[in-house]
């Protein structure tokens, strides 16, 4: 039986995992590059680099220690956030999971007091969207675009 838990510590080998996940699962459900896992590990360095406990938080899905989900809450200037990361191996979808980490990001957000927040995502993630949306973030804008090596659109969501 799965046991299934959510840290909010990230611990060595954990950006290397995330990085490793969103390349094996993009590749294998969307057929997205190599350049796309180098975009992840890029920006997660980002976060790193910029990381503060207090405006930032990080939820790592473990079962039974193996890491199998994730998602972050980044600050941005002029006292937004971003989400991103949002991933979920294929097994761990469709019983509630998603919806509990992004209800936890909201709850997050909210105490934190941010005044508005976005997230970027490409086409194709009709599920992650409609729990977006669901949340109250909205469509602002889409562009046209092949920077992960296959045609996609990259919309930008916000919260009002």
């Amino acid at each position: 039986m799965s046991k299934i838990s959510i840290r909010h510590t990230l611990l060595p080998g954990d950006l290397g995992q995330v990085a490793a996940l969103h390349g094996r699962i993009y590749f294998e459900e969307h057929g997205f590059g190599l350049g796309f896992e180098a975009y992840v590990m890029e920006s997660l360095l980002e976060f790193f680099r910029q990381y503060d406990p207090l405006n930032d938080k990080v939820w790592v899905v473990e079962d039974q220690g193996k890491l199998v989900g994730f998602l972050l809450l980044m600050h941005r200037t002029e006292n937004k956030a971003q989400l991103r990361y949002f991933i979920l191996e294929k097994n761990y979808r469709g019983m509630g999971l998603g919806r509990k980490l992004i209800r936890e990001w909201m709850d997050f957000y909210q105490e934190r007091g941010f005044s508005g927040a976005y997230l970027y995502t490409t086409s194709g993630l009709d599920s992650a969207v409609h729990l977006y949306e669901s949340f109250g973030f909205r469509k602002v804008s889409e562009k046209h675009s092949e920077d992960f090596g296959v045609p996609l659109k990259e919309i930008l969501f916000q919260l009002p």
